[in-house]
């Protein structure tokens, strides 16, 4: 779909295609889902040492709201799982693509300090879980 946004990694951005695959699954096959990852990988970085991570707020808000909406339009969704919840390496792109609500010091040299730091995305999906999602 050419009007859809992407990644920096060129992935598609689709919850409304997600929200259509649900309801899909649901007519045609008549049993739950159960989302078992779903994230943004992106260049996170360290300022005052915080992680301001918007964009994977957005992106994950964008897709709970779209699985919200295809439940209350009949489709069964049993669970979701994003992924993930530290940083880890890539096989492919190493520490560069960060998918974590937590932050691990960590790159390609294996020198750092390991140090974990809850990013901004950790924090609002902890307020998710608290609300069960009535606030999205």
């Amino acid at each position: 779909n050419p009007f859809i946004d992407r990644t920096n990694w060129d992935w598609e951005i689709d919850p409304e295609g997600l929200r259509i695959a649900l309801r899909r699954i649901t007519s045609r096959y008549r049993i739950p889902v159960m989302i078992t990852e779903n994230g943004l990988g992106e260049y996170d970085k360290v300022e005052d040492g915080k992680i301001h991570d918007d964009y994977r707020i957005k992106y994950l808000e964008s897709h709970v709201k779209a699985i919200k909406e295809a439940m209350t339009d009949g489709a069964k969704v049993i669970g979701y799982h994003t992924w993930s919840y530290t940083d880890l390496l890539s096989w492919l792109n190493g520490y560069q693509k960060r998918y974590g609500f937590v932050y691990v010091d960590q790159d390609e040299t294996m020198e750092s300090s390991l140090k974990r730091i809850p990013k901004d995305s950790y924090y609002w999906y902890q307020h998710l879980i608290e609300t069960n999602v009535e606030e999205v």
